[in-house]
């Protein structure tokens, strides 16, 4: 594992939120007038229940920090190791832009369709992740890093996804960060000592945010059925498998974000899978076996080939590009090889809602 420069400005701060790699977050189109044809009513009673939580707004006073959180960032920050540092950072960064991207997305829907259940849903996504992504950045701040969001709506590249992919990589991304978040959470009131950021603090309330923002778009895609059955189960299944990869990598290459909370980054990513896998099965009419050997030798091998990357991107020249093209190979054999494993398959519940209750 390399580590990479800590962060010094803004700009490094910004270049690293408009960074495109298979690891980063990324900005998202759609077709919205296939958003505005959306029909809930199959799932009429449980939108509206919806709406009415969003509309109770019961974290609007949340996300405000108090006077003691940048005296307590700088007194826990001065004995933070320059892993730790940069790494923390990375989070910071990657966690902006995360929620900066939802934001924009939905703000962009809402602009563009009539449809009142689509507009008012997509009106109170982008208040919450508006409110995340301005919480996150004030805590870059403290470090001098605060990001221009205006200038990195306008640089940042955008990636066309069909409005499914955007159901399913949303939903994904909503619930897997509900079961990050909510572990860290349970990790920190058993162990105080290792909470090394104030930030920690804010985590059950916020990932409550994340939990019904996936509970919008189960409902959504319950609401057309032909989302879940046939040939689309195979873009579940992609999504699944992307999703957990991704964060098995990154977690697992940067390890000194989750040791410094006291835990392993194995134990903690199968803790999020196994609450994600849960949850999910309201919704996916499959699921994977992440407990086979296969699977878990299968994540372990990305993680060796990412290595090699990395270190084939810093040896540079000629070399270093056919190094980067045959890992990229072997990456992708690997995905391929553990995309084709069995999986678990399940009916969906009647009952569509879940509580958050891990």
């Amino acid at each position: 594992m390399t580590l990479t420069a800590e962060l010094q400005t803004p700009e490094d701060a910004a270049r690293l939120a408009k960074a495109e790699t298979m690891l980063t977050p990324r900005f998202y189109k759609t077709d919205y007038a296939a958003m505005d044809r959306l029909d809930m009513s199959p799932i009429r009673a449980e939108w509206d229940a919806m709406l009415a939580e969003y509309e109770g707004d019961n974290n609007h006073d949340h996300f405000t920090r108090t006077p003691e959180f940048a005296a307590e960032v700088a007194a826990l920050s001065a004995d933070w190791s320059p892993q730790l540092r940069r790494d923390f950072q990375d989070f910071l960064v990657s966690s902006l832009t995360s929620e900066y991207s939802g934001c924009v997305l939905y703000n962009e829907i809402a602009k563009a369709v009539s449809n009142p259940d689509i507009k008012q849903l997509m009106r109170y996504l982008t208040r919450d992740e508006s409110r995340h992504a301005n919480f996150i950045n004030q805590s870059l701040k403290d470090f001098g890093l605060q990001v221009d969001l205006v200038g990195l709506k306008r640089t940042k590249a955008y990636t066309y996804f069909k409005p499914k992919y955007i159901f399913y990589a949303t939903y994904l991304s909503e619930k897997i960060g509900y079961a990050r978040y909510i572990s860290i959470y349970r990790q920190l009131e058993r162990h105080p000592e290792k909470r090394f950021h104030p930030i920690f603090k804010w985590f059950e309330r916020w990932c409550n945010d994340e939990f019904r923002h996936g509970e919008s778009f189960a409902l959504m895609m319950r609401a057309q059925p032909h989302l879940l059955q046939g040939a689309n189960t195979l873009w579940i299944r992609f999504f699944l498998l992307a999703v957990y990869a991704t964060m098995y990598v990154r977690d697992h290459t940067r390890p000194w974000l989750s040791e410094a909370l006291g835990m392993d980054p194995t134990d903690y990513d199968y803790r999020v899978f196994d609450i994600t896998t849960a949850i999910s099965r309201q919704v996916f009419p499959l699921s994977l076996d992440t407990d086979a050997p296969a699977f878990r030798a299968g994540m372990d091998r990305l993680c060796t080939i990412a290595v090699a990357n990395d270190r084939a991107k810093a040896r540079g020249g000629l070399l270093g590009k056919l190094q980067q093209g045959w890992c990229a190979a072997r990456a992708s054999l690997c995905f391929a090889r553990l995309y084709l494993l069995p999986v678990k398959h399940s009916e969906l519940p009647r009952e569509m809602r879940v509580a958050p209750s891990w």
